[in-house]
C-alpha cells in the first residue's frame, strides 16, 4: 500500500444543516429575498417557487405522507423526470423519516421490476403517462399500496390530492416530533446503481455521508445566491442530486432545463452562471461549434480554426500562458470566442463536469474562452465527490480528476486501485452485508474498483477499472477506457469500445460522428447515402483507419488499435448498451456483437 493523501479545503463552513432536510427551511430563511428557490418550465411559462412556497408545499405533502400511512424506514420511490415536485418529494419523504428511492425513467423493465421488489417499496410517484404503461404491470403484480402521478394521469392519484390531502390534515407537533427524531445518521435515501454488469445493487446514503460532501465541496466552488443554475442531468443520479443539495445551500435559484434537445435555448433564456454536466453534452456542444466554423469560407474559416488551435494549447492552470500568448487570445476573444460565450447564455462562469472522463483538450478551450470546466470523481458508494478540480484552491489540472476532499483520505492500493475513506462512505448495500464486507475493508476503506495514480500536485489521475482491464493473449495488459478516451478525441468518432479479451491485439468497435462524416464527405465530393451505407464504403473505412493510426502513435505497441469495426447505429441507454450514467455496458455489447468481434479476430 502507498502513502495517504488528503486534500486541501480554502474554509471550513460552519452553519451546514445535519439533516437534508434542513436546507430547506435554511433556504427559505437566509434567502428570503430570492424569489426563486426552483423553477420547471410548464406551456412554455418558467414557474417559479420560492423559499417559503416551496417549504409549505414539503409541509403539506409531509402531511399527506402521514396520512396514507407512511411511517419512518419506509421505502418510497420517484420515479419522474425533473421538476421542482421531484425535490419537494424527496425532502418530505426524509422528513416523515421515511426513505426516498430515486429510480431512472430510463431503466429497462427488469431493472424496475427488481428495484420495487428488492426494497419493498409502499409507494410510488411517477412522473408521467409514458413512464406510468412502462411499470403499471409491476405495480399491480406486487401491489404496491399508494401510486401517485405528477402530471395528470387518468385513474391515477395525482400529486396535487396528496397536497390537498396533507392540507387537510396537518398536525404540527406529529411532524415535528417524527423530524426531530430523525438522526443525522439515519439512512435518508436508497440509490439503485445501474452498473456495467449485474444486478442493481441498493446504495444506502445518510444525511450525514451526503452533508459531509456539501460541507467540503462548496468552498471548492466559486459560486454563491447570486448565480443562476440550469439543471439537466438526472436527479436519479447522485452526482445531480448532491449538486443540487449544495445550491441550495449556496442559495442558487435552480431551473429545470425543458429537455435535452431545449438544453441551448434554455442556456440563452435563463442566462445561467453555471451548470454541471457531463462530458457527452459537452463534447457535443463542442463539435456543433466545429462545425458551424468549417462551413466558413476564406479569412473567417482561417480566423476561426486559428483561434481554435490557440484555445487548446491554453494552459488552465495559467503557469504558462506568456504575455505574447495572451495577447493573441484576446485578439481570438474578440474575433471569435465572443460568440460562443453568446450561444452559452454570454453569462456561464462555469462548468462542473463528472460521471466520465473529460477530453482534456476540452478543458483547455473552455479554460481559454472563459469557462472553465471543474472535473470531479466519485462514486455513489462514495456520497459521490471523492475529488475535485478546484479555481478556489488554484488546484486545475486538465486530464485530472483533482485533488481529495480535506474530510476523506485516498491511497493507490494493490493493483494500483483507488481506496477511499471518510464520512462519505455509504452505509453499506441494501439487504447485501457480504458484498458491503467486500466493499469496505477492516480499515474503513471502500475499494472504487477503479484504477489510478497520484501525480506530483497530489492530483489524482484515472487509468481504467479493473474489472474492465483485459489481457492479450501476448500476456499484456490493456486499459480501455484510457484507450477509448484518447480517440473520442477525435471529431470523426461518436463512441468507441477496445476489445481484445484473450487476443493477439485489442480493436475498436466505432459508432462514427454522422453528422462530421457527413461534412467531410460534402467536403471531398462524397455522396452520402445512409449511415448504414456509409460505415462500408471503402473511402469512410479508410479515412477512419488514418484518424485511428494518428492516435496509436501516442499509444504503446500492445495498446494500439490493430483492427476496427464501424457500427452504423449509437449505443442508447434504451436499448441496454449504456447505463444510465452513461457508460457502456460492456458484458451486453460484447455479447450482441460477438459476432463482428469473432470477424475482426478471423484468421
Amino acid at each position: 500500500m502507498g502513502k495517504n493523501y488528503k486534500g486541501t479545503t480554502p474554509k471550513v463552513l460552519t452553519d451546514v444543516p445535519k439533516r437534508l432536510f434542513d436546507l430547506v427551511s435554511y433556504f427559505a430563511q437566509k434567502y428570503s429575498y430570492k424569489d426563486c428557490m426552483f423553477a420547471g418550465k410548464e406551456n412554455g411559462k418558467w414557474i417559479k417557487y420560492d423559499g417559503k412556497k416551496f417549504s409549505e408545499l414539503t409541509d403539506d405533502v409531509c402531511y399527506g405522507l402521514l396520512k396514507i400511512g407512511i411511517q419512518k424506514g419506509d421505502r418510497v420511490i420517484i420515479a419522474a423526470n425533473n421538476c421542482p415536485e421531484w425535490n419537494i418529494l424527496d425532502f418530505a419523504i426524509q422528513k416523515v423519516g421515511a426513505i426516498c428511492i430515486p429510480v431512472y425513467p430510463t431503466i429497462s423493465h427488469d431493472d424496475n421490476e427488481y428495484i420495487f421488489k428488492h426494497s419493498e417499496a409502499k409507494a410510488i410517484f411517477v412522473g408521467n403517462k409514458l413512464l406510468y404503461n412502462k411499470i403499471e404491470d409491476i405495480i399491480t403484480n406486487i401491489k404496491i399500496e399508494s401510486v401517485f402521478s405528477i402530471q395528470k394521469i387518468e385513474g391515477v392519484q395525482h400529486f396535487n390530492e396528496l397536497v390537498e390531502l396533507g392540507k387537510a390534515n396537518v398536525d404540527y407537533e406529529l411532524l415535528k416530533n417524527i423530524s426531530d427524531g430523525i438522526d443525522t445518521n439515519d439512512v435518508a435515501t436508497i440509490i439503485y446503481t445501474s452498473g456495467t454488469m449485474g444486478t442493481p445493487k441498493g446504495v444506502m446514503l445518510s444525511h450525514r455521508n451526503i452533508l459531509s460532501v456539501v460541507e467540503y465541496l462548496c468552498p471548492m466552488y466559486t459560486i454563491d445566491e447570486t448565480h443562476d443554475a440550469l439543471s439537466y442531468l438526472p436527479l436519479s443520479h447522485i452526482y445531480e442530486r448532491v449538486v443540487q443539495y449544495c445550491r441550495i445551500y449556496l442559495g442558487v435559484s435552480i431551473y429545470y432545463a425543458e429537455s435535452i434537445g431545449a438544453i441551448v435555448d434554455n442556456l440563452k433564456e435563463i442566462k445561467p452562471k453555471h451548470f454541471s454536466s457531463v462530458p457527452r453534452l459537452i463534447e457535443k456542444i463542442y463539435s456543433t461549434i466545429l462545425r458551424k466554423g468549417s462551413k466558413l469560407k476564406g479569412l473567417k474559416r482561417m480566423i476561426f480554426f486559428w483561434s481554435v488551435n490557440l484555445a487548446g494549447r491554453y494552459d488552465e492552470t495559467g503557469r504558462n500562458n506568456g504575455l505574447f500568448y495572451l495577447m493573441k487570445l484576446k485578439i481570438a476573444d474578440k474575433l471569435v470566442f465572443k460568440e460562443w460565450r453568446k450561444a452559452l447564455g454570454n453569462n456561464l462562469k462555469l462548468i462542473i463536469t463528472g460521471g466520465a472522463a473529460i477530453n482534456p483538450k476540452l478543458v483547455k478551450t473552455f479554460s481559454a474562452i472563459g469557462v472553465p470546466l471543474s472535473e470531479g470523481y466519485g462514486l455513489t458508494e462514495t456520497s459521490p465527490v471523492i475529488c475535485t478540480n478546484s479555481m478556489v484552491t488554484g488546484k486545475l489540472k486538465a486530464g485530472t480528476v483533482g485533488e481529495v476532499l480535506k474530510n476523506q483520505e485516498i491511497k493507490i492500493g494493490d493493483n494500483n486501485e483507488i481506496l477511499v475513506k471518510g464520512p462519505n462512505i455509504m452505509i453499506g448495500y441494501y439487504k447485501d452485508e457480504d458484498m458491503t464486507r467486500e466493499a469496505i475493508d477492516e480499515d474503513g476503506f471502500f475499494h472504487t474498483g477503479d484504477v489510478g495514480t497520484i501525480d506530483e500536485d497530489n492530483m489524482l489521475h484515472i487509468t481504467g477499472r479493473i474489472k474492465e482491464i483485459f489481457k492479450t493473449s501476448m500476456g499484456k495488459y490493456v486499459s480501455p477506457a484510457l484507450i477509448e478516451n484518447k480517440l473520442t478525441e477525435s471529431q470523426f468518432i461518436n463512441q468507441v469500445m477496445v476489445v481484445g479479451e484473450g487476443q493477439k491485439f485489442a480493436a475498436a468497435l466505432i459508432v462514427p460522428n454522422f453528422e462530421h462524416v457527413r461534412s467531410w464527405c460534402n467536403i471531398k465530393g462524397v455522396e452520402y447515402t445512409t449511415d448504414e451505407k456509409m460505415v462500408k464504403e471503402k473511402v469512410i473505412i479508410d479515412r477512419f483507419r488514418k484518424e485511428v493510426d494518428k492516435y496509436n502513435k501516442t499509444l504503446g505497441d500492445f495498446e494500439q488499435i490493430k483492427k476496427l469495426e464501424l457500427l452504423s447505429k449509437e449505443w442508447t441507454i434504451d436499448d441496454g448498451y449504456m447505463t444510465a450514467s452513461l457508460k457502456l455496458r460492456r458484458t451486453r455489447i460484447i455479447k450482441d456483437f460477438g459476432d463482428i468481434i469473432e470477424k475482426i479476430y478471423a484468421e
